[in-house]
């Protein structure tokens, strides 16, 4: 039992507090979203009565409009600042979804669409190089780690009350979800108030994007990242559902069910698994994530083809635990990776492109997914899990040529807080800001050589 209780204490990220305050709302962040995402095309069809193609456009819009906004969000965060940026995004977002209820016309959505969409794409690279400039390098794959299991249970159980109150046959209903969501927003704004800003470079940026893009590491990396989103983060989350539907005989609640053994497992495992990680290879992490991803699509292709109705959803839940498991190694990685190899003054950027990279597999994916389903079932999984052993293969080479401070997960941290005794002190305060100081990110960065020539969710 001791040993039990002292390896329960271990996994304790030892997080500074302002970091622990981003946490929490990102839970209700995540909660929101989990209300409103989920219904919003049903939302839009049923209750204002777009038609369908006009609702999943309006969905798209608020979706997609990242690819494209969120590097200009990274740039943003250069320049004024991660806190100063992620408090805009929040008050986007508010803004945009609290004003659906007011929706009678489609250019209405629209224009609701790009305000939510603009905050939705300044929302993640804000949110993450506001944890990699609160935390030490050695704090980091915890926070990240901890940032999904948050968004996990949140957007969990937030389409569990979301389901729960939605009703087209009572149109009010939605609007409270939409009041609800809006009032999230505001509820993490207003903790960011509590959490001390880091100071922007006091002078713009040499090179900006060009010098990023210099760094051929990190862009091999996004390459590499964007193809395994489209590969397996993608096929599971929209293209599973309807294969197994179709070949395995599996109704929405079986769906549903394994759906939410993958909500669990992330929760349950993902901090484990980051405690695990402590001292390994982070690219030998994500050539086995991504082989997991790989024999993933296997086991689906293997279901569709053998198994039917309820002997089919639990294997098809058996599956789903590799996936997560795959996901919780690929997401206790990724980010603390792209923060250790960007520098300071252009994390935004970095983690800009890094959000960028996410939402073009999420775009691709889908439509090759849907065209594959359409004309060979089996060649889409096999196409799956062939980008994925190639991706794994990627992940290899390319950590060959990483140098070994990168490429290594750092161990615990020794010694208390350090991160939350420099954050809190009180001497050159700025007097635009009474919070901010002069902290900043630990200085773990990549060496100058590799810059020369060389990401990350609300994950989800």
């Amino acid at each position: 039992m001791n040993a039990v209780l002292a390896y329960v204490r271990s996994l304790n990220p030892q997080l500074p507090r302002p970091v622990w305050l981003i946490e929490v709302g990102g839970v209700a962040n995540s909660l929101g979203n989990g209300i409103v995402i989920p219904f919003l095309v049903i939302y839009l069809h049923g209750v204002r009565h777009f038609g369908l193609g006009i609702s999943g456009l309006v969905v798209a819009c608020l979706l997609g409009i990242g690819i494209v906004g969120s590097p200009l969000a990274g740039r943003v965060v250069d320049r004024i600042g991660a806190r100063a940026t992620l408090m805009g995004s929040l008050a986007l977002l508010a803004a945009g979804y609290g004003g659906f209820p007011f929706v009678h016309h489609p250019w209405q959505a629209f224009a609701l669409a790009l305000v939510a969409g603009a905050g939705n794409g300044g929302f993640a690279p804000s949110h993450s190089s506001l944890l990699a400039a609160l935390t030490t390098r050695e704090q980091r794959t915890s926070a990240y780690a901890l940032t999904r299991v948050s968004e996990n249970l949140g957007f969990g159980f937030g389409g569990l009350i979301g389901g729960l109150i939605a009703s087209t046959e009572v149109p009010a209903s939605f609007d409270l979800l939409f009041a609800v969501d809006a009032g999230t927003f505001l509820a993490f704004l207003g903790l960011l108030f509590f959490v001390p800003a880091v100071k922007a470079p006091a002078v713009a940026v040499a090179g900006g994007f060009r010098r990023v893009l210099r760094d051929r590491t990190f862009v091999a990396l996004l390459l590499l990242t964007a193809a395994l989103v489209a590969a397996a983060y993608a096929q599971v989350a929209t293209i599973l559902p309807p294969y197994v539907n179709e070949h395995a005989g599996v109704s929405p609640a079986g769906i549903g069910a394994v759906f939410f053994v993958n909500t669990v497992v992330i929760v349950v495992v993902q901090l484990p698994l980051a405690k695990a990680l402590e001292g390994r290879r982070r690219f030998h992490a994500l050539a086995l994530a991504a082989g997991l991803f790989a024999l993933t699509s296997a086991a689906i292709l293997v279901v569709g083809h053998a198994l039917h109705g309820s002997p089919a959803v639990v294997a098809l839940c058996g599956v789903i635990v590799v996936f997560s498991l795959a996901e919780c190694i690929h997401g206790a990685v990724n980010n603390p990776l792209i923060a250790d190899l960007a520098p300071a003054e252009l994390m935004g950027r970095y983690m800009g492109l890094r959000t960028s990279s996410f939402q073009l597999g999420y775009l691709v994916g889908p439509v090759v997914g849907s065209l594959l389903l359409a004309s060979s079932p089996s060649g889409l999984w096999v196409s799956s899990a062939a980008v994925c052993v190639g991706v794994s293969a990627g992940f290899l080479a390319l950590g060959r040529r990483t140098p070994l401070d990168i490429s290594l997960t750092p161990g615990p941290e020794k010694g208390p807080r350090k991160a939350f005794r420099v954050l809190w002190r009180t001497s050159d305060m700025t007097s635009e800001d009474p919070l901010s100081t002069d902290a900043q990110p630990a200085p773990h960065q990549a060496p100058d050589a590799p810059h020369a020539h060389t990401g990350g969710s609300s994950s989800a």
